[in-house]
């Protein structure tokens, strides 16, 4: 399996981001890590040895992008409008960077994302709000509700990117229809800590008419990546 590292000086972030490539040909798929993951996330926790075969055959060319969490949600170094703003400034760097980057490397123009846990919400968070961009997203195990980490802040820009508060007010038809264009797929497991927060995800798709497939794997763990790799790549195809 081709494994390529990649990292360059990103405008946006003004900071030096990394990403991993897997494969080369097939279906791009990018994956978020978790909240003290990084790029190298999926493939410390045997992820990506679950998708060998999607990427050896060319199924899938996956793309393992660096962290955000720390740096804005989960940084109580900083206030909570900085928190958000960092977090505004990572997604110019997957619109403008990542995706002309990928765009470049993969002629394919389907284009899948997915994440654990608040890289689920980042997953899902981009595929609402550019449907056109993503055609397919997988959330793994996540929670969507980022209030948790804005110790009680409101503005615009928390509201615009907490999808359990802009979705149940979404009333634009044109805009409905091209998320429900998109294949959203919200996985969990039986005993996992986020699995309400899911369905609550679940609940408010559904009440804009927006089609989706959630899953809860009857199955326990004590371990999420022993599940999502796995959950992962049932949902590919």
């Amino acid at each position: 399996m081709k494994r390529v590292h990649k990292s360059w000086k990103s405008p946006c972030m003004g900071k030096s981001m990394d990403l991993l490539i897997y494969g080369t040909e097939g279906t791009p798929l990018i994956l978020f890590p978790s909240a003290h993951g990084d790029y190298t996330e999926w493939e410390k926790n045997g992820g990506i040895q679950v998708l060998e075969e999607q990427i050896e055959e060319g199924y899938n060319q996956v793309f393992c992008v660096d962290d955000f969490a720390g740096e804005s949600f989960l940084n109580n170094a900083i206030d909570p409008i900085q928190r958000i703003n960092r977090f505004s400034q990572y997604q110019s760097y997957i619109m403008d960077e990542l995706l002309p980057f990928i765009s470049d490397e993969n002629s394919n123009p389907y284009v899948m994302v997915s994440g654990v846990a608040i890289g689920a919400y980042c997953a899902l968070l981009m595929a609402l709000k550019y449907p056109t961009n993503f055609q397919k997203v997988i959330g793994l195990s996540g929670y969507y509700d980022i209030r948790v980490h804005m110790d009680d802040y409101v503005d615009d820009n928390v509201y615009f990117n907490n999808p359990v508060e802009f979705i149940p007010n979404l009333n634009d038809d044109k805009i409905l229809k091209l998320i429900s264009n998109v294949d959203i797929r919200l996985l969990n497991y039986i005993n996992s800590s986020t699995k309400n927060d899911t369905q609550i995800m679940s609940d408010i798709l559904w009440l804009k008419f927006i089609e989706h497939e959630h899953y809860v794997w009857d199955i326990e763990s004590d371990n999420m990546w022993d599940l999502v790799p796995k959950m992962l790549k049932d949902n590919l195809f």
